[in-house]
């Protein structure tokens, strides 16, 4: 009789055993005995390979078959076996696509409770699982796992083709692809495919335009977070990424890494036409198209095009006139931020690139290059036209105008033409009277640099300009050009009046 009235009560569904420390109620007096085990921690089945315990037989079982290897319940749809029914349960959810836990506050179901549990947390904001070593929390307990180990630094998960360790498992999953190609994600507009669905998800916003991402600062909006958390640093300053050999910080930690192959010397990035490596792949992709001569990246205002998109934003600012960046000490601004820190220098004195050859200093690397040349006597911009070559590109530009006649450079106020911009700022002030050199010894002021030079040589008796053929110096070419001809006897200025 008792045996039928316990039949009676499974059919039911009735639950008449209630644990006696909280007010959960079971159907089998066995259930129960294994929820209490969970208010007194006792474990007593043991799994004789290794030290775990458990509470139910069942989950011993279950356990066991991690040693074993042992996967006895088969999908009858695909070849995937498992070694509990509860995971073939939720696999043969993916085939039919059932997702039987629907949120009640949104529209959203899953194929699993555990899924709806972490998804409800999305809308009470709750995070039970707290870091002990931070006061970070997080919804799940996945996700603090995670986050262990950026304290402890465990990587468990090892590629079986090279020597990397990743500390999650879906960043192994993502990096087997680089070995092996492949390209799960197709975008269903273009013809690209992504390693991971991230990489698709940010690529598709490229056909969309959408950008989710607000700046709460300014009115800029981003299409992936990384690049809305990078350009927060802009307004706030700071640079979490240091450099264990020098002082310098990063905004970005690929910045710091590409920083630190400058201590290192590593350049990983070989280039396979010419013998030339690069510490970052950026630099290789730009210098390819010094091979290839692609330029991807069109004016939309004139027919120019450009190999890096930097060098268009840099290009634009011409039609614009826009100078974005301004210097905190006097009124200039500039259309690059590079030429802002050049000026800078010119506030605070630094010149941080020294010469190892003599003890001269420069406010730029450009300049310490072009310097360098004049010790190794180097000249690497060939005329195409006679056979002179130039130290500096800037100066065969110049020259090449020696032969085409070019005078890009016309004065506003008279017809004159000038080969390069010096001359014509020379020139001007003959109209205006400027005279912006002034000798810091007397009032005299000058109106080129070099008339002031010559000047200072009267006061200080210098004489740079040697005869090759006599003892005599001058302080100035043209005297020197002069005194030449007494030499050969050539008159520079003949009189054409018959005597």
């Amino acid at each position: 009789m008792k045996d039928l009235t316990s039949s009676w009560m499974t059919h039911m569904g009735q639950k008449n055993y209630q644990c006696d420390v909280c007010d959960k109620l079971f159907i089998y007096k066995s259930q129960m005995t294994v929820h209490q085990r969970t208010h007194t921690g006792e474990k007593p089945y043991a799994c004789d390979i290794c030290d775990k315990s458990f509470s139910g037989s069942s989950n011993l079982i279950q356990h066991r078959r991690i040693h074993t290897g042992e996967k006895p319940f088969l999908c009858d749809i695909c070849d995937k076996s498992f070694s509990d029914s509860g995971g073939l349960t939720k696999h043969r959810r993916t085939h039919t696509g059932e997702k039987p836990y629907p949120c009640d506050i949104c529209d959203k179901s899953f194929s699993v409770s555990s899924s709806l549990i972490q998804h409800r947390r999305i809308h009470t904001g709750e995070k039970p699982f707290l870091c002990d070593i931070c006061d970070k929390s997080f919804s799940d307990s996945g996700g603090l796992t995670k986050h262990r180990r950026t304290h402890t630094g465990e990587k468990p998960y090892t590629c079986d083709i090279c020597d990397k360790s990743f500390s999650v498992k879906s960043s192994l999953i993502q990096h087997r692809r680089i070995h092996t190609g492949e390209k799960p994600f197709p975008c269903d507009i273009c013809d690209k495919s992504f390693s991971d669905s991230g990489g698709l998800t940010k690529h598709r916003r490229t056909h969309t335009g959408e950008k989710p991402y607000p700046c709460d600062i300014c009115d800029k909006w981003f299409s992936v977070n990384s690049s809305l958390i990078q350009h927060r640093r802009i307004h706030t300053g700071e640079k979490p990424y240091a450099c264990d050999v020098c002082e310098k910080s990063f905004s970005q930690s690929a910045h710091l890494t590409k920083h630190r192959r400058a201590h290192t010397g590593e350049k990983p990035y070989p280039c396979d036409v010419c013998e030339k490596s690069f510490s970052d792949n950026g630099s290789l992709t730009i210098h390819w198209r010094t091979h290839t001569g692609e330029k991807p990246f069109p004016c939309d205002i004139c027919d120019k095009s450009f190999s890096v998109n930097s060098s268009l934003i840099q290009h634009r600012r011409i039609h614009t006139g826009e100078k974005p960046y301004s210097c905190d000490v006097c009124e200039k601004s500039f259309s690059q931020s590079s030429h802002l820190t050049k000026h800078r220098r010119a506030h605070t004195g630094e010149k941080p690139y020294a010469c190892d050859i003599c003890d001269k200093s420069f406010s730029d690397s450009g300049g310490l290059t072009k310097h360098r040349r004049t010790h190794t006597g180097e000249k690497p911009y060939p005329c195409d036209i006679c056979d002179k070559s130039f130290s500096v590109n800037s100066s065969l530009i110049q020259h090449r105008r020696i032969h085409t006649g070019e005078k890009p450079f016309p004065c506003d106020i008279c017809d004159k033409s000038f080969r390069h911009s010096g001359g014509l700022t020379k020139h001007r002030r003959t109209h205006t009277g400027g005279k912006p050199y002034t000798c810091g010894v007397c009032d005299k002021s000058f109106s080129a640099s070099e008339n002031l030079a010559k000047h200072r040589r009267t006061q200080t008796g210098e004489k740079l300009y040697a005869c090759d053929v006599c003892e005599k110096s001058f302080s100035d070419k043209g005297s020197l050009t002069m005194h030449l001809q007494t030499h050969s006897g050539k008159k520079q200025f003949p009189c054409d009046t018959p005597m």
